[in-house]
């Protein structure tokens, strides 16, 4: 597939969409990093609605401008992490970890499977969790939640 094949269109105002050529197009674009922790900004896939792989761009920045820009849009819109300032309630159930926390944008609850992979410890204290729909809730300073907020990571991780 070239590159210059390639037509990114938003529609409606808010969906990515891209068509391949004369060949094909396809009705939602999902820009997902391949390896977001080991090689931030490099290989980057465009999944469809389904989740199946449209192509894999090792470097995004080859695309022109504006599709550069779009990608660059639903990234942030993907990536940016909630930061976690107090955990309500969490429990674990058949490998499923259930969240309730307060975050910089309020009260949220979410779902993450197997904590060995989808729990990243960067230092001693800061912890990033993905959850089941790759949604990323932060917490910079473990040491700064209260007391039981630290009790629940302490039990759970």
């Amino acid at each position: 597939m070239n590159l210059a094949d390639l037509t990114f269109f938003y529609a409606p105002k808010e969906r990515l969409r891209v068509t391949v050529g004369e060949e094909k197009s396809y009705l939602t674009v999902k820009p997902v990093w391949a390896s977001p922790q080991s090689r931030p900004n490099r290989y980057l896939a465009l999944l469809d609605g389904k989740g199946d792989e449209i192509i894999m761009l090792p470097d995004p920045k080859v695309l022109p401008q504006p599709a550069y820009g779009m990608i660059e849009r639903e990234l942030k819109l993907r990536y940016l992490p909630a930061t976690v300032t107090a955990i309500v309630d969490a429990r674990q159930e058949y490998g499923a970890t259930y969240w309730s926390v307060e975050t910089d944008r309020g009260l949220r609850e979410f779902v993450t499977q197997s904590l060995q992979e989808n729990a990243l410890w960067f230092t001693d204290t800061h912890l990033l969790l993905l959850d089941v729909d790759g949604n990323r809730f932060e917490i910079l300073d473990t040491t700064a939640l209260d007391e039981r907020s630290r009790g629940f990571i302490s039990r759970i991780l």
